[in-house]
């Protein structure tokens, strides 16, 4: 009697597990495709609005009699694997790869090949496993997608990945039960799964909702970091990210070279030409820089015509990074928009072997040999010779008449601006 009861109590409780699940999903749905229409530059979130409203309309076909309103009984599985794959092509997009559409369709396409093999709609187990086979591929690749994202992020990418792959690993329990427990144990996997799904549902939502405030907060840090108009690295953004990169070098012992960068004659330009093609000269210099410089150095506009580089490498990896900048942009800077330019660049640079905790005073030593470079005919590179014992930020002028300073190579175009 307790039985039989227990079991009509779980029969009840089905139909109404599966309508809060309906519910859930459409409007989890819902939600993140009104956010998407207020923020239509997260194209991503139109993809995992329209898996939710999918998935919720898969759900409301399986548990209705689908005899009775003359639909095919494969459909509401195919639109759950639809669902899977568009929540997965929302995943790329968002971080920025490009969209699959055949990976949408292939889960539904193969469980539609399977209902072709004779037998297959009389063998409930086996369609289980199928399905359950292919809801969890799409969500390992889920969790796989996740895992690729490097970028420091403020939600945790372990919850990130766990959540899919746990989501996963639920679809492949009834194989698992059917195999190593007796049948009248694994009847009962059905309303555990209601359950997870449900609760998997809210917490995608939650973990992409995440997903997307990170991505806002990084854009508007990286905006205050960036100069609007060449798109490097601002004063702040540049002090912030060479301090990183000078204490990585100090952990692992390795040399840190500045270079800092002064348009010839920008003034002369701008009173020539307008500040609008100054401004463009500063736009052709910035992509040299950008085209010239290794992934891992860091450059940024320090204001005006001066840009600022801090490379991870001794003297004369720097100065040949350095010398094919300059060179790029004296032949960039020949035409600007039209006008004949002839725009040139002149260089200073410093090393230090030792551990940088005071970048200040390398840039004071990099501004002295980019003095020597301007006062002896401009576009060269010149270096300012070995690090004082004991250097401090004094006042820049009296370093660039210090008698260091010293050219290294003799990095001189045979014509000089």
């Amino acid at each position: 009697m307790s039985i039989d009861s227990g079991a009509q109590s779980t029969a009840l409780d089905m139909p109404t597990l599966l309508f809060v699940a309906v519910c859930i999903a459409a409007m989890l749905g819902l939600f993140l495709v009104f956010t998407w229409l207020q923020q239509r530059s997260v194209r991503s979130l139109a993809w995992w609005g329209a898996a939710y409203l999918i998935g919720a309309s898969s759900m409301a076909l399986w548990s209705a009699p689908t005899r009775l309103i003359g639909l095919p009984p494969e459909l509401p599985a195919a639109l759950i694997f639809i669902a899977c794959g568009m929540f997965w092509n929302g995943v790329r997009l968002f971080h920025e790869r490009r969209t699959l559409p055949a990976g949408t369709f292939a889960g539904a396409f193969i469980w539609l090949l399977g209902w072709q093999v004779p037998g297959f709609s009389e063998a409930s187990y086996g369609r289980i496993a199928f399905g359950a086979l292919i809801v969890a591929a799409y969500t390992f690749a889920i969790a796989f997608e996740l895992g690729r994202e490097r970028r420091k992020s403020l939600y945790s990418p372990t919850a990130a990945v766990l959540v899919p792959s746990l989501h996963a690993a639920v679809f492949l329990l009834p194989l698992a039960m059917r195999a190593f427990l007796p049948k009248m144990l694994a009847g009962g996997w059905l309303l555990a799964f209601t359950m997870e799904t449900i609760i998997y549902a809210v917490a995608s939502a939650f973990i992409v909702l995440l997903m997307v405030k990170d991505h806002y907060v990084h854009v508007y840090r990286s905006a205050a970091a960036t100069d609007p108009l060449t798109g490097l690295l601002n004063r702040r953004g540049f002090a912030e990210a060479a301090a990183n990169l000078c204490a990585h070098q100090a952990e692992h012992g390795g040399p840190v070279t500045v270079l800092i960068f002064d348009l010839d004659h920008f003034k002369s330009i701008n009173d020539r030409f307008g500040h609008a093609v100054g401004d463009d000269v500063l736009c052709v210099f910035a992509k040299v820089a950008g085209t010239n410089t290794r992934a891992n150095d860091i450059i940024g506009r320090f204001g005006g015509e001066e840009f600022a580089a801090v490379i991870p490498a001794d003297l004369e990896a720097a100065a040949k990074v350095g010398e094919r900048l300059r060179a790029g942009f004296q032949a960039a800077g020949v035409t600007v928009s039209g006008h004949a330019i002839g725009a040139t660049v002149s260089i200073g640079a410093a090393t230090s072997t030792a551990p940088v905790t005071d970048i200040d005073a390398l840039l004071a030593r990099a501004d002295a040999a980019l003095y020597r470079a301007k006062s002896d005919g401009r576009n060269r590179l010149y270096a300012a010779g070995e690090e004082p014992e004991h250097e401090t930020t004094g006042v820049v002028e009296a370093a660039r008449n210090a008698p260091e300073t010293r050219e290294l190579p003799v990095f001189q175009p045979e014509i000089a601006a």
